[in-house]
């Protein structure tokens, strides 16, 4: 039969077992104290019986007792605190530890995306069939780029249409729009996050209602 109880400890407290034999201890000499007693009052009828140091014993060990007890119990709280602690920075650590690599990684997508951005439908259909393949090759490559950050936990904050929120966006100006007023009418800059982590607000407009007619 397997013994679940603790044994052993490395941090100076009494064990469960530890703890058993100082209350059997405890039992024994409460016995003892008590045959002590019948046999003096039967010795000596006329005098007290010499228990009042076998029960002055009994009670210092269970004030004894409880307090090893109660130091168990707070060790063994820290310990789950401590634990949880380590826990909780170990996920932190593995969440963020990419922090300002994918910053950087951020800056090389922005330089690709504004390279894209100067070609326009007019400007492709004038490129030759390796320029167009060249150009097609860049766009997924941006693509690629984008589904690497996501699945290392960096994805894009909600852009036009989205509800303006100042911990995901920075607005650089106030403009007319179809967009309800307080929304994101137009985006300059994408934001993104990492985590729950704002990595990089995004440059929006916000829009201050459709134009009176």
């Amino acid at each position: 039969m397997t013994d679940n109880k603790k044994t052993n400890t490395d941090d100076g407290l009494p064990s469960d077992d530890e703890l058993d034999a100082l209350q059997a201890e405890i039992d024994k000499v409460k016995a003892d104290a008590m045959d002590a007693a019948k046999e003096a009052i039967a010795k000596e009828a006329g005098e007290l019986p010499a228990e009042n140091d076998d029960k002055a014993e009994i009670e210092r060990l269970k004030a004894e007792l409880a307090t090893l007890k109660d130091q168990a119990l707070r060790a063994m709280a820290d310990a789950e605190n401590v634990k949880k602690r380590a826990e909780r920075e170990v996920l932190a650590s593995k969440t963020y530890g990419i922090e300002k690599f994918a910053q950087d990684v951020l800056s090389v997508s922005d330089n690709l995306a504004r390279a894209l951005l100067t070609i326009d439908d007019a400007a492709r259909d004038s490129l030759g069939d390796n320029a167009k393949n060249l150009l097609e090759g860049l766009e997924l490559t941006e693509k690629n780029l984008m589904l690497v950050l996501a699945r290392h936990g960096v994805v894009a904050v909600p852009g036009k249409g989205s509800k303006f929120d100042p911990n995901v966006h920075q607005a650089i100006a106030n403009i007319p729009s179809d967009e309800d007023k307080g929304y994101v009418a137009a985006v300059m800059q994408t934001g993104f996050k990492l985590g729950e982590r704002t990595l990089r607000a995004a440059m929006v407009a916000v829009s201050t209602g459709p134009v009176k007619s």
